[in-house]
């Protein structure tokens, strides 16, 4: 059974930095893609970011491009989302996602497989 499990949320104040990290069990990732959303309070899940299998391709949301970096590393199976100078419309449930082996690097909900239960993220302002 594959697993996603999230970890690095919490509250912060505006401008502070925060790094997310997922951690997959249950198959490899190192020929996926992976990628992360958020889904805020009244919104819908939205795309942040996305890294191809090898890294060399990288997809980010124009709201975060500069200040989010998404990066994976192949030999623990994990995927990282480092988030600086955060703001309050960052505040959202942040989840972690798979592809399927050689698919498409995407930015839809429906470009991923399996999904982590989500981490909270809380910035105040």
């Amino acid at each position: 059974q594959v697993h996603l499990v999230e970890s690095g949320g919490g509250l912060v104040q505006a401008g502070a930095s925060l790094r997310l990290s997922c951690a997959a069990s249950g198959r490899t990732f190192s020929s996926a893609a992976m990628a992360w959303f958020r889904h805020a309070p009244g919104k819908e899940r939205d795309f942040v970011a996305a890294i191809n299998w090898g890294g060399g391709a990288i997809y980010a949301a124009d709201s975060v491009r500069g200040r989010f970096t998404i990066s994976r590393d192949n030999v623990k199976n994990t995927v990282a989302l480092q988030m600086n100078n955060l703001n309050s419309e960052d505040t959202a449930v942040y989840y972690c996602a798979g592809a399927g082996n050689w698919r498409r690097l995407g930015k839809s909900v429906n470009d991923y497989d399996y999904w982590g239960q989500g981490t909270q993220v809380t910035v105040s302002s």
